[in-house]
Formats: structure tokens, sequence, C-alpha cells
């Protein structure tokens, strides 16, 4: 059965490791450069210990996917990588063969880690290449060469059964063409999944002051519209349709974790800047931790957890949440789910005219799902429809 058939939400557990060998200049996640070693035994105690916590807030449930992200996870020990898996399995039921999957940089890739990885219960490796040429890798702040990259990619098609890659397009001064000629590259190295991103300005990132003093430009929306459906296209053709608004894969090879955020189910969130959204006392809750590592790890060692932010959603916020994140996914989202979490179904008015402007269409009478063209302006038809 493949994933587009069983569209149960899941149960997710996220780990964040949080530690990167450098800062990339467009990031602004939450990873931060240690020039001196990292206690990594230290974040593994502190880890098991969240986690047990965590599973004193959710109760007994099955574990649909577990997703080491960062930071940078393939600086972690395999040892680490085992000890934490461990901690999941010990507080909650994880069946055999469910998808783990562990966040890597080319540069710091080597054999025997990884074969350390797929020997801890690691089975699917998603890999931040993010450019297929060198130029564009050096402006990116990445620290892999492209055959460093394709080395990578090579080492994890054989020692993993699932594969996933990132790459960043809408690069300053990137033609049609150019993209063109490197997706197809990446479709042919591709085992079964490519995440595809626009290069977008974070605020509080080097790029976002480097933009803001025009030391680079990026494509304009028209000329980043077109390379978004040429990235549609392109794909299509070679058998990695999106399933996600920048998510591609062969039918039944989708990210299950992603799916389980997208289909609005329920994850724990475990290390320094995780979020976690699940049901407690029959409201969804959402968890935030402490950003800095260490502040993280003191917390969790005086008071078992370092969690220092979060809410309990409105049925209203949950409806909200559950409209953003369904209608990115090409198999858009249950009417009645909707229904459900916001005690009133979507208005057939405001409905009609998206329809009419070409922006969402139904499903059969019980599924609604955004069109390519409301893809490109999602929140404002996630923001129409909600209102």
């Amino acid at each position: 059965m493949t994933m587009q058939l069983d569209r149960s939400p899941g149960f997710g557990v996220y780990i964040h490791w949080p530690f990167c060998a450098a800062k990339c200049p467009y990031c602004d996640f939450n990873s931060h450069v240690r020039h001196q070693p990292v206690d990594q035994e230290r974040f593994a105690r502190a880890f098991e210990t969240e986690l047990a916590t965590m599973r004193a807030r959710t109760g007994p449930r099955e574990v649909t996917s577990i997703f080491l992200g960062g930071g940078t996870p393939s600086l972690m020990k395999p040892e680490t990588v085992a000890t934490v898996l461990n901690a999941v399995a010990k507080n909650w039921t994880v069946p055999d063969g469910i998808e783990v999957t562990l966040e890597a940089n080319p540069s710091s890739v080597e054999a025997e880690r990884f074969r350390g990885y797929r020997a801890a219960g690691v089975n699917r490796v998603s890999l931040g290449v993010q450019a297929l040429n060198d130029k564009d890798l050096r402006f990116l702040g990445r620290l892999h060469s492209v055959e460093e990259a394709l080395h990578a990619i090579g080492l994890a098609r054989e020692i993993f059964p699932r594969l996933s890659f990132d790459l960043i397009y809408a690069r300053p001064g990137q033609t049609p063409a150019a993209w063109q000629a490197e997706l197809e590259q990446a479709i042919g190295h591709a085992a079964d999944h490519l995440s595809l991103y626009q290069l977008t300005i974070e605020e509080g990132t080097p790029f976002h002051a480097l933009h803001a003093a025009k030391k680079f430009a990026i494509p304009d929306n028209d000329h980043a519209a077109d390379l978004y459906a040429l990235t549609q296209e392109i794909t299509s053709a070679h058998g990695l349709p999106a399933y996600e608004i920048s998510n591609h894969a062969r039918p039944g090879a989708e990210s299950r974790h992603n799916l389980t955020y997208w289909r609005y189910g329920e994850y724990v969130g475990v290390g320094p800047g995780a979020h976690g959204r699940f049901v407690e006392n029959g409201h969804r809750v959402v968890t935030i931790a402490e950003r800095m590592p260490e502040t993280w790890a003191n917390l969790v060692e005086a008071k078992g957890h370092g969690v220092t932010g979060g809410e309990i959603l409105t049925r209203s916020e949950e409806a909200d949440e559950f409209l953003l994140m369904g209608l990115r996914l090409a198999e858009g989202i249950d009417l009645s789910r909707y229904e459900a979490f916001s005690g009133r179904g979507l208005s057939s008015a405001r409905l009609s005219v998206l329809q009419g402007e070409g922006l969402v269409a139904p499903i059969g009478n019980a599924r609604l799902r955004a069109t390519p063209a409301g893809m490109i302006v999602l929140d404002a038809v996630v923001a129409d429809l909600a209102r």
C-alpha cells in the first residue's frame, strides 16, 4: 500500500541536533557552531531524559516515524544515534521497519559513520546537497564540493534503503536552462525523493543584510514562478511528481515523517529549539524548547525537560493550522476533518470564488486541494478560506 492510500496522520518523534561545522548564510534554523568538541554523552543523556518526560505527557503511542534533524545530525557519533533511537523505543511502541531519517551534510559524510548509522537503525538519509555547481555552493556557504556531494549520494544509495536530497533554486542569475540541466542531473542521481526549495531571504541571516545592501539579487516573483512551473514539469516527466509544494517523490516514497506534519498528525519534539504538537488530556498542545544547546541541557538536568514555551490550541487555531499544512499537499485536505476541528464547513461562497479563479479544486465530494496556480499564492488562499 502506498503512502498516498494510507492517509493516517501518524505520530512522529523529532530529535533536534543543534550543532553545525559552519553556519550557512541563508539559514535561520536553530543551529550553532562550537569550536570545542561537543560533549555528546551529555547530550545523549539529556535526550533520554526529555524523551521520558514526553512519554509521561503523551501516554503510550505507536510511533510511525523518527526524524533526526538539525543542525547537522551527521556530526553525531553512531553511538549517540543508537542511544537516542533506543530511548525512543523504550518509551513508545516502535514497529519494525518504520521510517527513521537522519539529515546529513556531504562534507561530514564518512562511509564508516554511515554504516554505523545504518546499524543503529537509520533507514533513510536526507542529504543537504543544495547545488550541483561549485560556484553556487561557495555562494551558499556550503563546505562541500559537487564531487563530494556526488560521492555522498553514491554512498547513501549503497548503504541506506531510502535517500532524499535537497537543492535550493531561484539563485542569483540562475536561468531556466541552467536550472533544468542541474535538476535533470539531480534526478539522474536521486533514488526516490527530492526536496527542492526556492532561495528565500530570511530576517536575521547574513543573506538578509547582504541582500538589503544590494550585494546580490534573487529572481523576481515572475521569474521565480516560471522556475517553479519548470520544476513541476521536469520532475513529473521523470516520475517524481510533487506531493507537497517543495517535495517530490516516486509514488510510495513520500517522507512519512513530513507527511505527519502536513496531514496535521501528532509529533513530539525533543532537543534544543525543538517544537512538538500532540494531544494531551483531549487538547492539542504546542511545546517549544529552549534554543541555546547548553542552556537546554542545564534545564533538562535540573527539571527533566527543556521546554520553555508552548500553548494549548483552540479548535479554531487547529482548523487554521490544518488548512495551512494540508493544502500544501497534492492530495489536499479531508473536508470532514476540517469541520471536526472548526465546527463548521468552509464558506461555499469563498470556495466558489477561489474555484472560479482556478486556485482550488474539489476532489470528489470529500476533499479539496490547491491547484498549481493556487500553490504559488497558497498563503493568500488559506487566509481567504480561514476567514
